[in-house]
C-alpha cells in the first residue's frame, strides 16, 4: 500500500480556509470555539490573532503571531479549555502555507494560566520538521525539551497522568513515537488546547487541525477485566484521507458496528445486551426485535446477502455466549450452537456455514457450524487462544487471530482448516482481521504489548486500527490512533465500497 498522504486532505481547503477566516464566528478574540472554551493571543502586545472551526470538516484553523515559545516567556496563538483531572489529547496537525521562520510551531500546549511565563508542557512540530517535548517547571523559568528522533510528525497526542505528561507522535500511517517528562507540577486545574506560534512577531503563520478529540480516560487503566461503562463515539473514517467523523455520541457503551450491505444503516449492541439499527441518513437508532434473546454481547454479524444477523447472547445455563440467527429486520431468534462459550464472528459467502470462537474443555479454537444447525467441526486446535474468524468474500480463506506464536498475530486458513499460515508478523498484538468486500484488505485492533497482554483484548486502552494488504505483504499503515479496544471493531465494519470503516472510541467526557 502507498503512503497515506500526507497532506492531500487539507490542501484542498487552502484557498477556502482563508476565506472563511474572515467571515466565519470565532475570528474575534475570547469566543468559543468548537469543543474549546476561548481563544486569545498568549504574551503582551502579540499581532492578533484568530481561530475558526469549521463544522463541515471538523477542522480547527488557527492563525498566530510572536516572537516564540521559548525562554522565559511566550507569544503565540491559543485555543483553550479548562480541564482538571487525566485527559488524553489528540489532532492530526498540518502547516497552511509557505511559512517565514523555519521554528513556526504547531501542536498541543497545557499550561497552569494564560500568562506569558506560565509553567507549561507542549508537544509541538515545528516549520522545519523537528518534533519536540518542550516544558517549563514554574513561571518565568527557562524553557526546556526533549527532541524525538523523528521530524515531521503530524500526529500529534499529549496526555496527562497526575504529574506525568507523556507525548505520543508519528507521521500519519506510522506508529507512535513516545516521550515523557514527569515532575512538572501544573496544578490540578489547567488549561488545554491548540497553539500556533510564528517565531516573528511581525508575521502571522496558520495551522490546520482536524481529527480534533480530548478523552477523559478510565480511572484505572490498570484494571484488565473493566466493565464498559464509559461514553461512545460512532465514528466513520475515510481511507482515502484519514478523515474521521464522529456521526453519535453517548455517555454510555456502544459496541461493534456493522454496516449494512445496502450502505444505509450501521448495527451495534449496547452494554445493556440490546441490538440497534443506525440509519446513516437520519442518524438515528432505532432497536432491533431480536425476541428473548436480549443479552447479546459485540459478537454480531451481517450475513453477505445482508438478510441474516448472527448474534452472540449470553445464556448462563448452556454455558455463556450461545449462537443464534435472526432476520436483519428482526423476528423470532433460531438456536444454533447447543453450548458455550460461542462467540459469532463469520458468515460464508453462500450463506451456508457460520464461524466462531469456542471454547470446548478449556480451550479457545475456530469452530464451524452450518448455519441451519448441526454438526460443529473444530478447525484450529493450536494450544492458547485462536479467535475472531472471518470469512474473505470469494470464500476461499476464513481469516483469524492466534496467540500460538507468542503475541497475538493474524492468521488464515483453508475453510477446512487446513494451510494454516501467519499473516502479521510485528510486535504489536493483533486482533479482528475484516476483510474488506473488494478483498483486497485487512483492517485489524492492535495493542501495544506493554500495555496489554497477548491473550486479551481489554476496553479503555491505546490502540490502533491499522490496514494490511490481505496477504499481509508490505508494511501495516496506522488508519486511525484511538482510545477503545473492546468494543471498538469487533465485528465486520467495512463500507460496502471499501472506502470507509466505522468503529466506536471512547471517553468519559
Amino acid at each position: 500500500m502507498k503512503r497515506l498522504a500526507r497532506s492531500t486532505h487539507f490542501s484542498r481547503f487552502f484557498i477556502g480556509l482563508l476565506l472563511i477566516l474572515k467571515v466565519l464566528p470565532g475570528y474575534a478574540q475570547g469566543h468559543a470555539v468548537g469543543i474549546f472554551d476561548g481563544h486569545q493571543d498568549v504574551g503582551a502586545n502579540v499581532k492578533p490573532g484568530s481561530a475558526v472551526f469549521i463544522p463541515q470538516t471538523g477542522q480547527y484553523v488557527i492563525s498566530g503571531a510572536g516572537y516564540n515559545i521559548w525562554a522565559d516567556h511566550d507569544e503565540f496563538q491559543y485555543v483553550w479549555k479548562k480541564m482538571t483531572g487525566d485527559f488524553i489529547l489528540y489532532a492530526r496537525a498540518e502547516f497552511l502555507g509557505s511559512w517565514v521562520e523555519y521554528h513556526r510551531k504547531v501542536g498541543w500546549m497545557v499550561r497552569k494560566s494564560l500568562d506569558g511565563n506560565s509553567p507549561h508542557v507542549n508537544a509541538v512540530e515545528h516549520g522545519d520538521g523537528l518534533t519536540s517535548l518542550q516544558f517549563r517547571r514554574a513561571a518565568g523559568a527557562q524553557t526546556e525539551e526533549h527532541r524525538l528522533k523523528m521530524t515531521h510528525a503530524n500526529i500529534l497526542q499529549l496526555e496527562r497522568k497526575g504529574n506525568l505528561y507523556i507525548m505520543r507522535a508519528a507521521i500519519y500511517g506510522d506508529v507512535f513515537q513516545t516521550d515523557t517528562i514527569a515532575g512538572v507540577d501544573l496544578g490540578d486545574e489547567v488549561y488545554v488546547g491548540l497553539f500556533v506560534g510564528s517565531h516573528n512577531s511581525d508575521v502571522l503563520e496558520t495551522g490546520v487541525f482536524s481529527n480534533v478529540s480530548i478523552t477523559v480516560p478510565y480511572k484505572d487503566e490498570s484494571d484488565q477485566n473493566t466493565q464498559m461503562t464509559m461514553g461512545s463515539n460512532l465514528e466513520i473514517l475515510e481511507l482515502a484521507s484519514g478523515h474521521r467523523e464522529v456521526i453519535y455520541k453517548v455517555p454510555y457503551s456502544i459496541q461493534a458496528p456493522n454496516w449494512t450491505p445496502d450502505g444505509r444503516s450501521l448495527i451495534f449492541n449496547d452494554a445493556k445486551g440490546l441490538i440497534y439499527r443506525f440509519d446513516l441518513a437520519t442518524r438515528t437508532p432505532s432497536p432491533i426485535n431480536t425476541g428473548t434473546i436480549v443479552h447479546n454481547n459485540n459478537d454480531h454479524v451481517i450475513s453477505f446477502d445482508g438478510k441474516m444477523l448472527g448474534l452472540s447472547n449470553w445464556v448462563k445455563e448452556l454455558g455463556g455466549s450461545i449462537i443464534y440467527t435472526v432476520p436483519i429486520e428482526g423476528g423470532n431468534p433460531k438456536q444454533i450452537t447447543p453450548k458455550g462459550p460461542s462467540y459469532m464472528h463469520g458468515w460464508s459467502p453462500d450463506g451456508k456455514s457460520l464461524v466462531f470462537c469456542g471454547e470446548r474443555n478449556g480451550e479457545f479454537d475456530v469452530y464451524k457450524i452450518p448455519a441451519a444447525g448441526g454438526k460443529e467441526e473444530r478447525l484450529t486446535d493450536a494450544k492458547g487462544l485462536d479467535d475472531g474468524p472471518e470469512y474473505t468474500p470469494d470464500g476461499q480463506y476464513i481469516y483469524f487471530n492466534s496467540v500460538r506464536s507468542g503475541l497475538m498475530q493474524i492468521w488464515r486458513m483453508k475453510p477446512d482448516g487446513s494451510q494454516q499460515e501467519q499473516i502479521t508478523h510485528d510486535g504489536l498484538n493483533n486482533w479482528f482481521a475484516h476483510i474488506s468486500p473488494d478483498g483486497k484488505w485487512i483492517v485489524y485492533l492492535s495493542f501495544l504489548p506493554e500495555e496489554t497482554p497477548a491473550g486479551i483484548h481489554p476496553p479503555y486502552k491505546h490502540v490502533y486500527i491499522r490496514i494490511s494488504p490481505i496477504d499481509g505483504k508490505g508494511e501495516p499503515k496506522v488508519l486511525a490512533y484511538l482510545y477503545g479496544g473492546q468494543g471498538s471493531i469487533n465485528t465486520p465494519s467495512w463500507s460496502p465500497d471499501s472506502k470507509k470503516i466505522a468503529f466506536i472510541s471512547n471517553s468519559s467526557e
